[in-house]
């Protein structure tokens, strides 16, 4: 029966047997050192010529990287060790005898690198990435499943846009227009007035020409809508939510962010309250901290995220953002109706906007004339406007954007690497 790399702690003393591949392989004339993974994990095996027979030291020779195998050996607890163990081998299988590996330990540019995405991940680095991601989309669904929220699926052909733009893909639906969803959340509004507290998590796609480090074309995203629940109530889900990742993340996958070399220590405050401030006291730090040129009713770019967020050790909530920016189905604030009962939460470190949020428009007679003012066709968004007309009640809901909080927790450069296949301006390969 097959042990684990993972599992290598609970076996030592004893013999095992692991399948996996040939990361890298190393000798000193009468001993040869393998690299070994499993997609558990990495560990070393230790094979002494005088200790095998002649055939599995030929066998073991012949190995290239990344060729399959299994072997045979004794666990072995080494505190020099990566992973605090090593396997003394005592027999190799060729499974596979990979042809020349295109991906060595030289320098490779970004594009031979996403040209071979899938081989690339099956590097340490991208592995780290993809665990942490997995921890984060697990502890995402605990912390909501956990909190009286049901998973609903909306669906990915939508008939119109959720927020009123053009960035959308079209395709065909038989005989009439269809769209790829750039969101789920007008149809989970439609499931909380059914199930009070949902939230979807799934595909999204957005036809933006954009080339930012922060854009993909396709991405994840994490949408919670709640049902008599208003702003302030939201925010402190949302900060009870990030701060529940980031402390499964610090406790699952420490070893990951060892090998990401992630500082850990700009992750342990991530703790609530989160910080607020309102767009105007944003703006009011902008002009301070040298953006003289902006000018309120402006959104907020990358520059100025970054800018607003070096203030604080942790994520802050930027609220009451100017109505005319926001989308059309964000309800105005009673006292103020230039502004909405909106926030977006930016990460700190650079990384922007991970949540996007708000309090629900809930008069039906207010949505309507939101309608016209967006020019929004009624046939579409009838279903949407009944929401309002049968049994309206406050509402509100964020969506998560689950790459943006991979690269922010990961430490990444680049958005592209926190999603297994990057979809970008420019790449729809492999």
């Amino acid at each position: 029966m097959l042990t684990t790399i993972s599992e290598i702690p609970a076996h030592v003393g004893q013999e095992v047997k692991l399948g996996g591949w040939l990361y890298n392989k190393r000798s000193s004339g009468k001993i040869q050192f393998l690299q070994l993974r499993d997609g558990t994990g990495f560990i070393q095996g230790v094979l002494v010529k005088s200790q095998v027979t002649p055939e599995v030291w030929e066998t073991a020779k012949q190995l290239t990287q990344e060729s399959s195998l299994y072997v045979r050996g004794t666990v072995r607890a080494d505190e020099r060790a990566p992973g605090g163990y090593e396997l003394d081998v005592t027999h190799v299988e060729a499974i596979q005898i990979a042809e020349e590996y295109p991906i060595s330990k030289k320098e490779h540019g970004v594009d031979f690198l996403m040209d071979h995405r899938h081989l690339w991940i099956r590097s340490p680095r991208q592995r780290a990435i993809l665990t942490i991601r997995a921890e984060i989309i697990r502890s995402i669904q605990e912390y909501l499943n956990g909190n009286g929220f049901t998973l609903v699926d909306p669906p990915i052909l939508t008939p119109s846009s959720c927020e009123g733009t053009t960035n959308l893909f079209h395709t065909k639906y038989f005989d009439e227009d269809a769209y790829l969803t750039q969101s789920g959340q007008l149809y989970m509004e439609a499931a909380a007035m059914a199930l009070r507290k949902v939230y979807s998590f799934g595909p999204t796609f957005r036809a933006e020409k954009s080339k930012t480090r922060r854009h993909l074309i396709e991405f994840w995203m994490i949408e919670p809508e709640m049902a008599f629940c208003d702003h302030e109530d939201s925010l402190i889900i949302q900060e009870q939510l990030v701060s529940h990742v980031v402390q499964s993340v610090l406790k699952n996958c420490r070893r990951e962010l060892e090998v990401l070399g992630r500082d850990i220590s700009k992750l342990e405050n991530v703790k609530p309250p989160f910080p607020r401030m309102t767009y105007d006291e944003a703006v009011k730090l902008l002009h301070e901290a040298g953006f003289e040129d902006f000018e309120w009713g402006e959104d907020f770019g990358a520059p100025h995220e970054t800018k607003i967020a070096e203030s604080f050790d942790r994520p802050v909530f930027i609220t009451h953002y100017p109505t005319k920016v926001k989308a059309f189905y964000m309800k105005p604030d009673p006292d103020r109706p230039e502004v909405v009962l909106c926030a977006d939460l930016i990460a700190p470190e650079g990384y922007g906007e991970i949540i996007g949020g708000s309090q629900r428009i809930d008069d039906p007679v207010l949505m309507e004339q939101r309608y016209n003012e967006h020019h929004l066709p009624m046939e579409a968004y009838q279903w949407y406007l009944e929401l309002r007309k049968y049994g309206t009640v406050p509402h509100s809901g964020f969506g998560l954007g689950l790459e943006r909080t991979v690269s922010w927790i990961c430490g990444l450069d680049h958005v592209r690497e926190a999603i297994p296949f990057a979809r970008t301006l420019y790449r729809l390969y492999p």
